[in-house]
């Protein structure tokens, strides 16, 4: 599939530490934008949830200086730790920039919520930050918010189908707080987990919801873009993606693939 950029378009920038925000870029890809796409997984400085919050920053601010430099007058954060640790810090050095950000969905969470218990599955490093004590704080209040750090799951997930083992025994062993839990919504903190949403669906009652944030990072996206949201777009109308990584270029081609119908060449990058 190819497709072509219209003359002198402004571009949506996207990045993740890695390849999980493949899922914010197929939601806004599958909306049809007229907007070109470019995307950067920072996979050879991930993952970004076991690091420390200095490290985010410094690395979420080098990326948003390459997307700018190649035309992004939009940033999408598609990384919760990212948005939690560097999304201020990017407003700050990019006013004129317009920024949307992930954050886990403890809002909708809540409001679907039947028992008044929701589960929070994310990285250690998005659940101890400030931002998502506040989010809890402001949108659930009356809500008991189990927090489930989840060390290793989205560095296993990006290691794709040689860390598979992997990745089941550490969705038992973060998932295991959930056992006698009365939890009805579960939410995907971050944008990786999604990648394994049906693993991590079986070792749930089919009562409980998932929810991850994707299609409305993306609506949202279109939305400060002024652009309308569409469905069935003619493949011959698809924006153009641009794809580049700072790790291995195959795991990242290969979920394109798969994911997006995207069969193209990724870019390796020094930042």
């Amino acid at each position: 599939m190819s497709s072509t950029a219209p003359p002198n378009a402004s571009t949506i920038g996207i990045f993740d530490s890695g390849v999980g925000g493949l899922s914010v870029l197929a939601a806004l890809h599958r909306m049809g934008p007229r907007h070109p796409l470019h995307y950067v997984a920072d996979s050879g400085h991930a993952p970004y949830g076991d690091r420390d919050p200095a490290h985010v920053i410094e690395r979420s601010l080098r990326v948003a200086d390459h997307l700018r430099h190649h035309g992004a007058t939009m940033l999408v954060v598609a990384c919760n730790t990212a948005t939690a640790w560097a999304i201020d810090t990017l407003r700050q050095r990019h006013p004129d920039l317009l920024l949307v950000g992930v954050e886990p969905g403890v809002k909708p969470a809540a409001a679907r919520s039947r028992s008044g218990t929701i589960a929070v599955m994310a990285t250690p490093s998005t659940l101890s930050s400030p931002r998502f004590a506040q989010l809890v704080q402001r949108h659930a209040p009356d809500c008991h918010v189990l927090p489930l750090p989840c060390p290793g799951l989205a560095a296993a997930i990006e290691a794709g189908p040689a860390a598979h083992d992997e990745v089941e025994r550490l969705l038992d062993q973060h998932m295991a707080p959930l056992t006698g839990s009365d939890a009805d919504v579960v939410v995907l903190g971050c944008t990786h987990y999604p990648f394994v949403r049906d693993a991590i669906a079986r070792r749930l009652s089919p009562a409980v919801e998932l929810l991850d944030t994707a299609d409305a990072v993306a609506r949202q996206a279109m939305r400060l873009m002024g652009e309308s949201t569409s469905t069935g777009t003619p493949e011959d109308s698809w924006p153009a993606v641009r794809l580049q990584s700072t790790g291995d270029t195959e795991v990242l081609r290969r979920l394109a693939r798969a994911g997006l119908g995207l069969d193209q060449t990724v870019e390796r990058i020094t930042l």
